[in-house]
C-alpha cells in the first residue's frame, strides 16, 4: 500500500502515547473529517474511505486507546467513552481542528453524538455507520461472545479463515483478496511474523464487566435535531434493527438514511452507494463557523 498519510503520536491527558493517521488535502475545503472505528478495530478500516475523501478534506483517523498503534491501557477501566471522547478533544486541539465532521462505524458513531451533544460547536456533521438511537441486544451479546476471546492464531490462512468466521455473515459473497485485505486490517505480525489481533484483548473484558453499551440512546438522539447526519444501515445489521432505523426518521425528519444490500453490521463504506452518499452529504454542508451548518 502506498503511503498517503502521515503518521501523529499524541499524549492523552493521562499520559498514554496514541496515534493517528492524518490524510492531507492539497486544497481544503471545509473542516477536518474525523473517521472513528468500531470496538475492536483500528483506523486501518478506513484506508479506502480516508484517501477518497482527501482530495477535499483532512481526514484524521485515530486509533481508540488499546487499538492498532495506540498504547494499550494497563487499567482497562479506561476503556469507556468518556476517556475516548476526552482522547479526541486532546487529539484535535493538538491539531488545531476547531470543527470537524464526524464518521463513525459502531462505537466510533456512538462517539460521534456524544461529542455532537455535549460540544456542539466542535461537529459539523456526522455520519453514524451502522449505529443509531437505539442498540439491538442481540448484536450486542455477538459482540460480547468473540470480543477479546478469540483463540490465538499461527498464519495468515488461519486468520483470513477467522476473519471469516466472524465477519462473514455481514460481508457475503466477497471473493479471497478481499478477505486477505481484511484480515491485514484486523490482525498485525509480531516479532516471529505471527499474526496477531491488533487489540487489547482487555476491552472485550471491560465490555463484559461495565454496565453494558447503553441500548437505549433515544434521550441523547433528540439532542441531534439540528446536528445534519446520514445514517447507513447494513440491510442485514443485528445492531441497527429496521424498526428503529424507521423511528429515527420520524423523530429527526431532516435526517439522510442509506441501507446497504447484502450487508450486516457493518458496511465497510468501500460500497459504492455509500461513497456516493457520504459524498453528497458532506459537498451540502454548510461549513461556516459562526454558523449551525445545515444540509
Amino acid at each position: 500500500m502506498v503511503k498517503t498519510f502521515r503518521e501523529e503520536y499524541y499524549r492523552s491527558g493521562d499520559g498514554l502515547t496514541l496515534y493517528s493517521r492524518i490524510y492531507e488535502a492539497a486544497i481544503r475545503d471545509g473542516p477536518s473529517v474525523l473517521c472513528l472505528h468500531g470496538l475492536t478495530r483500528n483506523c486501518r478500516d478506513f484506508e479506502d474511505l480516508a484517501p477518497h475523501l482527501a482530495t477535499r478534506f483532512q481526514v484524521v483517523v485515530p486509533d481508540l486507546r488499546g487499538r492498532g498503534c495506540s498504547a494499550r491501557d494497563p487499567n482497562m477501566h479506561n476503556y469507556n467513552v468518556q476517556t475516548y471522547l476526552a482522547d479526541m478533544l486532546v487529539l484535535l486541539d493538538a491539531l488545531g481542528a476547531a470543527r470537524v465532521v464526524v464518521i463513525g462505524t459502531s462505537l466510533g458513531g456512538m462517539l460521534g453524538m456524544m461529542l455532537a451533544a455535549t460540544r456542539p460547536e466542535r461537529v459539523a456533521g456526522i455520519v453514524l455507520n451502522d449505529v443509531g438511537a437505539e442498540v439491538d441486544p442481540a448484536g450486542v451479546a455477538r459482540i460480547m461472545g468473540y470480543a477479546g476471546r478469540l483463540t490465538p492464531v499461527q498464519s495468515w490462512p488461519e486468520a483470513v479463515a477467522q476473519a471469516q468466521a466472524v465477519y462473514g455473515s455481514a460481508w457475503p459473497a466477497l471473493d479471497t483478496a478481499r478477505w486477505q485485505v481484511l484480515a491485514r486490517r484486523a490482525y498485525c505480525e509480531d516479532a516471529a511474523g505471527v499474526p496477531q489481533l491488533d487489540v487489547d484483548p482487555m476491552i472485550g473484558e471491560a465490555l463484559r464487566r461495565g454496565p453494558g453499551t447503553p441500548v437505549d440512546l433515544w434521550p441523547l438522539w433528540g439532542t441531534l435535531q439540528d446536528v445534519p447526519t446520514l445514517a447507513i444501515r447494513g440491510e442485514r445489521s443485528d445492531i441497527l434493527s429496521a424498526e428503529t432505523f424507521v423511528r429515527m426518521k420520524c423523530e429527526k425528519p431532516n435526517l439522510e438514511q442509506l441501507t446497504v444490500l447484502n450487508r450486516g453490521h457493518v458496511p465497510l463504506l468501500d460500497e459504492p452507494e455509500c461513497l456516493a452518499a457520504i459524498d453528497s452529504f458532506l459537498s451540502r454542508l454548510e461549513f461556516s463557523p459562526s454558523t449551525t451548518p445545515k444540509v
